[in-house]
């Protein structure tokens, strides 16, 4: 799956949240209509089987309530995604990433482990801390393995954490510095790393060895250890599909700092030039390559520049998770969850909180058949339509997203207000309110993009009746 992730610690952030955002892409040649859920504790299976692999599971423990954004479609199993449970932990799961022959000789995938498929509903309802995340999911990976390598990011009021896979049965992870912010597309990231150092760094209980034993080191003695040398690609793959991604991010996060989009010392960790907002990374996650010559909206290359790099705004978007965790604030309003479907350039986001009993219909009933009674397919007429003529377009997109995201921060400014002046609140009807106006809006947006899009048809003549 190719997806690219964003993650920014609390003191790089607008408010002091921590946020971890991930774009989740389907294969090409496919749909993968997602749904958003509130999961029970009584919806949580008390056996776990996977679809994807033979992997089983009992889950005896006592589960948390989460949000979810499970695919819409069970015949590939769960795919989870994203979300926070009542603990006000949120997990994003996963960033496909990449490994090398090396790795994967010394410690082969395992097909009968687990994937993203299952990661999800196998660790958030079972823990209440980034920490534990990471200490859960490590412990499942070296017991039972992993048919793929991916990235996973944790997050509580205090810490984000990052987790790489590694072979079929090793790990690592490291605390995001809190001043931060992490860029990860589709590539084993991670490029420092301390063994020593168990505040900011976890590993599998064997990892020094397996190193060592396979001579997986690749860097000399007065250097850090570099897990991206050690475990991950330098391939003319990754500077066409992976790389530039990072470095686009990077160029609207730091312009003061030049770098080769191509590069493979982008850093995975950066100080940002100013505070990161949630409107930022949603324009970072809707990349495509705006004001350069790899746009492929734009005139400024050529054809070959404009399909050079995969865009982070890519057709095939299935959904989006924005997971904010907001400091001192009641438990209730702590965890947000922002959520879009679709491709980015064409959709917004939309805020939802999250320690709730039920979603509304017109993000949680994603069916089969195209319909705009769904979010997720409204979305994707509009990308469709929008898409061959998008500088047409351009602007009442835009105006769209300012005037929904504007709601959405009105009504958690609305929510905080009536807490802190001992009013009592409905979550599920602000969400639900918050769903009617996003709902008006877009069928608003489908009708102006579909007037326009009618105009500008091919078969269009400048005289008429």
């Amino acid at each position: 799956m190719g997806c690219t992730t964003i993650l920014v610690g609390k003191k790089a952030s607008y408010d002091g949240s921590a946020l971890i955002a991930r774009t989740e892409d389907s294969q090409k040649g496919s749909f993968c209509p997602k749904a958003f859920k509130l999961i029970q504790p009584k919806d949580q299976p008390a056996e776990y089987q996977s679809v994807l692999s033979s992997f089983r599971l009992p889950l005896t423990e006592v589960p948390l309530s989460y949000t979810s954004v499970p695919n819409a479609l069970a015949d590939e199993g769960i795919w989870g995604e994203a979300g926070i449970n009542e603990a006000n932990v949120a997990m994003s799961a996963t960033e496909t990433i990449t490994s090398n022959a090396r790795v994967l000789g010394a410690d082969p995938l395992v097909a009968s482990g687990i994937g993203e498929e299952d990661m999800l509903t196998l660790v958030l309802p079972y823990i209440r801390s980034a920490r534990e995340g990471v200490e859960r999911l490590g412990a499942l990976l070296e017991k039972y393995g992993t048919y793929e390598a991916n990235g996973v990011a944790f997050a509580d009021l205090n810490e984000i954490w990052w987790l790489e896979t590694v072979g079929g049965h090793h790990w690592i992870a490291r605390r995001v510095p809190d001043d931060s912010y992490v860029t990860n597309p589709n590539q084993l990231g991670i490029d420092y790393f301390e063994f020593n150092n168990p505040k900011d760094y976890l590993y599998a209980s064997d990892l020094r060895r397996f190193i060592e034993n396979h001579h997986l080191d690749l860097t000399y003695t007065h250097e850090h250890f570099n897990p991206r040398y050690a475990f991950g690609s330098q391939s003319d793959k990754d500077r066409r599909y992976n790389t530039p991604r990072s470095w686009i991010i990077q160029r609207f996060l730091n312009p003061d700092i030049q770098q080769d989009p191509q590069s493979f010392f982008l850093p995975w960790c950066q100080k940002p030039y100013r505070k990161i907002t949630i409107e930022d990374i949603k324009y970072v996650l809707s990349s495509h390559y705006q004001d350069t010559i790899y746009d492929p909206y734009s005139s400024a290359g050529s054809q070959t520049s404009q399909r050079l790099f995969r865009p982070i705004g890519i057709n095939r978007t299935s959904q989006t998770a924005i997971l904010q965790l907001r400091p001192d604030q009641p438990q209730e309003t702590s965890g947000i969850q922002w959520l879009s479907y679709g491709s980015m350039p064409f959709n917004t986001m939309v805020p939802f909180f999250t320690q709730v009993s039920t979603t509304p219909a017109y993000f949680a009933e994603t069916g089969e058949k195209v319909t705009t009674d769904s979010f997720y397919w409204t979305n994707r007429l509009i990308a469709a339509l929008a898409d061959s003529h998008y500088q047409e377009h351009e602007e009442t997109i835009m105006a769209y997203v300012e005037k929904t995201m504007a709601q959405g921060h009105a009504m958690i400014n609305k929510v905080d207000c009536a807490l802190a002046n001992g009013r009592s609140v409905d979550f599920e009807a602000e969400n639900q309110a918050m769903s009617d106006f996003v709902e008006e809006a877009t069928q608003n947006l489908l009708s102006q993009i579909l007037f326009k899009a009618s105009e500008l048809m091919t078969n269009r003549f400048s005289a008429s009746d």
